[in-house]
């Protein structure tokens, strides 16, 4: 394999590249080949995964945010991420621009509208009434929790120990670096070249989900706006054309490609949100947005640690509930994604101190998440009608909104924007926004993926790093068009079921994060040298 990685002029980890990309284009065949079975299998699998270790993801991800809280206010929150010197290479703003566009963008123009409205029409508490105003709270309550600190610790957990790996110890930017505590220099044989092809895989499909949910949104955007027929061939145009948009960043670079479509977008996201804000119930929704932030507070813990235990004596009936397919498939869905975003914002984040990062990775996209659904969830459900009374005043206008989130969540968002000034317009630039998000997300990944198999942060030949652009456009393109809704079913299946043994690594990283940060304490580690295997003492 290295004399065909010099060959193609490669610089990168033969055994590495060619094994995922191999298992990538296998699996491929397979679901192309046989979409129903795999699809039956992996959907048992996930359904086994929430009915019985649903209880795990929610104890873990919660620890996650306890542990990262208590790190960044401990005494190892003062430590830099580099040398005791370094400076930041990007200002705040641009930081956090770069943090939320590559991170989730395409989620939250996906679902501000329709995940309020979903819990809004269909509680998760069975007690409550739908479309009442206690379903309204804790539509916003459950829709921030998913979407707030808990998804961000998932991307800060594995995102701190890459960055401190990497830039004290001065370890590969590899998947497989995190565990050196543990695996000493073993991270250098099959046991970390095993963990960096599992966590390329699970980026490469993890994303490709997200292609297809936002391939789906604009796709209903343009029907909207153009008749365009929501066929196929135009979702494999939508991905073609936006995949040639995040192969031209991806060759431009982090600095330049990357960080100037993240800057663009959030400037785009945010004029959206001042428009809702300014042009639909301002009063109403400043205060609820002050509400919000009162409910989420009051919710968080109960929310933390809530497990829908009695679920099974519901009406609904059922042993995995509610919480099985929405908070279960989340994390498991999200935590695929923590290799690209905690590498992603690693790398990003260079020169910043363990508390800067903790403080501004959980905290600043977790606030304007939470703005974001306060001001689209709450005008949405009032536009739709809360309680009784106002549904019956509004009459046949009652119910707009959950009526389009239950034909088709990806109308969701147009169907609401219907309701505001120049609506074609805003529409359009909803559009716009979805598409430059997925090119991000896109890039992003293809150049966190390109420095997992390098295992640096210098950016690999531009052949090589447009290889795995490409690689995610094909990979949701063929699922569309080979595979149809079923092979998009099957992969959201698929990477439930990865997520488990994914989620089991990034809950092993909070211990071997905590024990670097101790060997550094005691001086066992001299910061800038790998510490070798048996400096290790055995039993730390």
């Amino acid at each position: 394999m290295d004399a065909l990685a010099r060959k193609l002029g490669l610089k990168t980890d033969p055994t590495i590249f060619f094994t995922s990309a191999g298992i990538m284009i296998l699996f491929l065949v397979a679901l192309l080949i046989a979409p129903g079975p795999i699809g039956e299998a992996f959907g048992a699998g996930r359904q086994w995964i929430v009915t019985n270790l649903g209880w795990f993801f929610i104890f873990g991800v919660t620890s996650w945010v306890a542990f990262l809280l208590w790190v960044a206010i401990s005494r190892f929150g003062s430590i830099r991420l580099g040398g005791n010197d370094a400076k930041p290479a990007y200002t705040n703003a641009s930081w956090f621009a770069m943090l939320f566009a590559g991170g989730i963008g395409t989620v939250l123009m996906f679902w501000g509208v329709a995940e309020p409205i979903s819990h809004f029409a269909a509680p998760p508490r069975p007690d409550v009434e739908p479309f009442s105003v206690d379903a309204a709270d804790d539509a916003m309550s459950f829709s921030i929790y998913h979407l707030g600190l808990h998804t961000w610790a998932i991307f800060a957990m594995p995102g701190l120990a890459f960055a401190y790996f990497i830039y004290r110890y001065k370890l590969p930017m590899r998947f497989s670096s995190v565990f050196f505590p543990f695996l000493g220099d073993r991270i250098y044989g099959p046991i970390g070249k095993t963990l960096d092809i599992f966590a390329i895989l699970g980026t490469l499909f993890g994303v490709a989900v997200s292609i297809g949910l936002g391939t789906q949104q604009i796709n209903a955007g343009l029907t909207e706006l153009f008749g365009v027929p929501d066929a196929v061939i135009t979702k494999v145009l939508i991905i073609a054309v936006l995949t040639t948009v995040a192969v031209g960043s991806i060759v431009a670079g982090l600095d330049s490609g990357v960080k100037l479509l993240s800057n663009i977008n959030i400037g785009m996201a945010v004029g959206l949100l001042f428009f809702v804000l300014f042009t639909g119930s301002t009063v109403f929704l400043l205060r609820a947005v002050v509400e919000t932030f009162g409910l989420y507070i009051t919710n968080l813990l109960p929310m933390a640690f809530w497990n829908d235990t009695l679920a099974r004596y519901s009406s609904e009936g059922g042993a995995w509930g509610w919480q099985g397919s929405w908070t279960v498939f989340y994390w498991a869905w999200t935590v695929t994604w923590s290799p690209f975003i905690g590498i992603f914002v690693a790398r990003i984040s260079r020169g910043r101190t363990i508390r800067e990062f903790v403080l501004g990775v959980l905290f600043a996209p977790s606030i304007f998440t939470l703005i974001w659904f306060a001001i689209f969830g709450w005008s949405a459900m009032e536009i739709d009608g809360i309680g009784a009374g106002a549904r019956a005043a509004m009459g046949e206008q009652a119910g707009t909104i959950s009526a389009a989130v239950a034909e088709s969540i990806p109308l969701a968002m147009f169907a609401f924007f219907e309701n505001f000034p120049a609506a074609t317009l805003i529409q359009g630039l909803a559009v716009v926004i979805v598409a430059i998000f997925f090119a991000t997300s896109s890039d992003s990944a293809s150049l966190v993926v390109d420095m997992l198999c390098t295992g640096s942060e210098d950016p690999g030949p531009w052949h090589q790093r447009v290889f795995w652009g490409v690689s995610e456009g094909m990979l949701a393109a063929m699922l569309i068009v080979l595979a149809g809704e079923a092979g998009l079913t099957a992969l959201q299946e698929v990477i439930t079921v990865i997520g488990l043994p994914m989620f089991i690594l990034v809950f092993i990283m909070m211990f071997a994060l905590y024990r670097g940060l101790s060997q550094e304490e005691l001086g066992e580690v001299q910061v800038g040298r790998p510490p070798k295997q048996e400096e290790l003492r055995p039993g730390d």
